[in-house]
C-alpha cells in the first residue's frame, strides 16, 4: 500500500488552478502538469511503510491517526506560484500557502502519532504546498519562470479546514490515482 495524509483542496480553488494551468501549458510543453482532480495538501507521506498484507499495521495508523487533535480549525489561502529549486534551474512550479500556525502542528502530531509504528518522521522541514508541474527538459521554462512575477501574489481562494483524510495512491501509466480511505475529524470539541 503507497499510502499518504492530506488535506483536500476546495472546489473553488482548484476550479482557479485548472484555469491557471490552461493559461501557462502553451508557454512550456517540457513540463509534466499536475492533474487538478488529485491535487491535494500532503501532511504526511506514508509511502509504503505500511504493507499490502500487514492488517495489524495498517489498523494501528488508523487508531493513531484519530487521536490527533487541534483546537482549532486551519485556515489556508491559496496565493502565488514559485519554483522549487528556484526560477533559473526548477524542478518543479508550485502554488503557495499560506496557513495558520496550526497547520505545521497539524502535521507535526500526525508525524507523532505515526511513528510509534515504525514509520519514519519526515527529514525535511514541512512547507505547505500544491505541486502544479514538474519538469522533464529545459525546454519552455524560461518563458514559463517569467510568468510568476505576474501571479506572484494571485489569490487562489480560500479554505477552513476541520478533517483531513487518509489516501491510498495507486500509480497507474496516465498518473497517479487517489482512494480516500478514511476522514478525521481533528477538530477538539468542547466537552
Amino acid at each position: 500500500m503507497r499510502l499518504f495524509v492530506a488535506l483536500e483542496l476546495p472546489g473553488d480553488v482548484r476550479a482557479a488552478l485548472i484555469d491557471l494551468i490552461a493559461q501557462l501549458k502553451p508557454f512550456c510543453c517540457g513540463a509534466s502538469w499536475a492533474r487538478t482532480e488529485g491535487m491535494h495538501v500532503t501532511l504526511k507521506f506514508i509511502g509504503h511503510a505500511i504493507g499490502d498484507a500487514d492488517a495489524e499495521k495498517f489498523g494501528a495508523a488508523r487508531t493513531a491517526l484519530a487521536t490527533v487533535k487541534s483546537a482549532a480549525p486551519v485556515d489556508i489561502g491559496y496565493r502565488g506560484i514559485g519554483f522549487f529549486p528556484n526560477a533559473r534551474r526548477p524542478r518543479v512550479m508550485w502554488c503557495g500557502i499560506e496557513a495558520s500556525a496550526n497547520l505545521a502542528t497539524l502535521a507535526a502530531d500526525i508525524e507523532r502519532s505515526l511513528e510509534p509504528l515504525g514509520i519514519p518522521r519526515e527529514e525535511r522541514a514541512f512547507v505547505p504546498h500544491l505541486t502544479l508541474a514538474r519538469f522533464k527538459s529545459p525546454e519552455g521554462v524560461s518563458a514559463l519562470a517569467k510568468k510568476p512575477e505576474k501571479c506572484a501574489r494571485r489569490d487562489f481562494g480560500s479554505s477552513r479546514e476541520t478533517e483531513f483524510h487518509l489516501f491510498e495512491s495507486k500509480l497507474k501509466p496516465g498518473g497517479a490515482e487517489y482512494r480516500k480511505i478514511q476522514s478525521y475529524s481533528f477538530v477538539r470539541t468542547a466537552a
